[in-house]
């Protein structure tokens, strides 16, 4: 099930003092992964209340892994297009398929941007397929 307020969970945990520092970033950071990323403000005052001002550097440094850490609403990433799978046979125990099937699929077709993956090759016009470029 899917966390309707994640931060009327959150808060909670983050003010309870028998948790460790060290889990009350893991529990900032599991709620910017889920929310895509928060705003400065909000950021600002969860480390405040939570007193971790001296550890703040583990949260904010994510964003040099290209996570949103910090997000403006206003601006939201482009997601990569999904295909419809649903007339596609699937295994009992799979819930859903991964964009990295969709991206291989579109490598393998020639389909990809050159924008958003330049450094993937082209494959020459006479290529009929047959064989790796």
């Amino acid at each position: 099930q899917k966390v309707k307020d994640s931060m009327r969970v959150l808060l909670p945990v983050l003010l309870n003092k028998s948790h460790e520092s060290y889990d009350k970033i893991r529990a900032i950071l599991l709620y910017i992964f889920s929310t895509n990323g928060t705003t400065q403000e909000n950021l600002e005052k969860l480390i405040q209340n939570v007193q971790i001002e001296s550890d703040s550097d583990m949260i904010r440094n994510w964003k040099y892994l290209d996570v949103p850490v910090i997000s403006s609403f206003a601006v939201q990433q482009p997601k990569y297009p999904r295909r419809d799978r649903s007339s596609e046979e699937t295994f009992q125990l799979s819930r859903w398929t991964p964009v990295i099937k969709d991206v291989m699929e579109d490598a393998i077709e020639n389909k990809l941007d050159s924008k958003d993956w330049p450094y993937s090759s082209r494959c020459p016009p006479t290529w009929n397929g047959s064989g790796a470029v």
